[in-house]
């Protein structure tokens, strides 16, 4: 009669695994890289905005610390305060509402170029009247062919 102690095998005859102690991270690395796939095609598509034709111009853009509010003035002459309509007697209480005294917030103003300036520099008149001194102009960089 011999007796097997720890010899991995049970009453059956087959072996008995043992639980393993090791994480297997070639699952995990697979799935995080999906998902960074994923979600660099998809970020440039998340960018919504209000579509309008903006004019070429030969100037720099404006760097800065804070993401600016944009104010759009589409072809139509529809007011948008970001992608939302806005009356244009309400324009100037939302952005100090959203500024929250921040006379220093940034602005961008987009018109369409197909739109009166008038109506655009109006927009601009307003909202330097309400007491924000960073409002800008937003314009296209021109063509990569160097023509206008």
């Amino acid at each position: 009669m011999a007796m097997q102690l720890g010899g991995g095998r049970t009453s059956g005859g087959r072996m008995r695994r043992r639980p393993m102690a090791d994480i297997n991270v070639t699952p995990m690395v697979d799935v995080m890289l999906v998902l960074l796939i994923v979600f660099m095609v998809a970020a440039p598509l998340l960018t919504v905005g209000v579509q309008v034709d903006l004019p070429k111009t030969q100037a720099a853009a404006i760097q800065g610390q804070d993401e600016p509010l944009a104010v759009t003035i589409d072809a139509k002459g529809t007011i948008y305060l970001q992608e939302t309509p806005v009356e244009i007697d309400q324009l100037v209480p939302r952005l100090q509402a959203i500024a929250q005294g921040a006379a220093d917030r940034r602005i961008f103003v987009r018109g369409d170029q197909s739109i009166n300036y008038g109506k655009v520099l109006e927009v601009m008149g307003m909202i330097n009247a309400g007491g924000f001194t960073k409002v800008a102009l937003v314009g296209n960089p021109p063509a990569a062919g160097g023509k206008k």
